[in-house]
């Protein structure tokens, strides 16, 4: 596997499709890269030479933020909108959808799984419940 700014990427796939391993490159920002460095598109990562491996991670390296800039940078956006008390910021505080997703049913993967309120009838049950909630409170 062939290392472009410390991430392997497969060596018998075309160099657009590799590309897209690495985080922050899809694959369109894959085909800009190819097109700007002059990389046969065709051509597999096993096939190039050291020289156009480095060309990649060159333009790369000067012109994406990827891997772990790039996480850091999109966390310091929510910390930031967190800040300032947005709406976006809140809904992030309250682990709920940003982008306007209905909320009523669904949103299970934000909110995770359903919080069951009602009455436990099974007695034994309800005991188990009182022990775990009386090992909570002393923590």
């Amino acid at each position: 596997m062939a290392r472009i700014l410390g991430v392997e990427i497969p060596d018998n796939k075309k160099v657009e499709t590799s590309l897209t391993y690495i985080y922050g490159v899809g694959p369109t920002l894959a085909k800009k890269v190819i097109h700007y460095t002059h990389i046969d598109a065709n051509k597999k990562v096993k096939d190039l030479s050291e020289d156009e491996l480095g060309k990649i991670a060159s333009f790369i390296q000067k012109n994406i933020s990827i891997e772990g800039n790039l996480k850091k940078e999109l966390s310091e956006n929510i910390r930031r909108l967190i800040e300032i008390n947005s709406y976006r910021g809140v809904r992030h505080r309250l682990s709920l959808p940003v982008r306007g997703q209905r909320t009523r049913s669904n949103a299970r993967t934000r909110k995770g799984p359903r919080k069951t309120v009602g009455v436990i009838r099974d007695k034994t049950a309800r005991k188990i419940l009182k022990s775990k909630m009386g090992e909570a409170e002393k923590k």
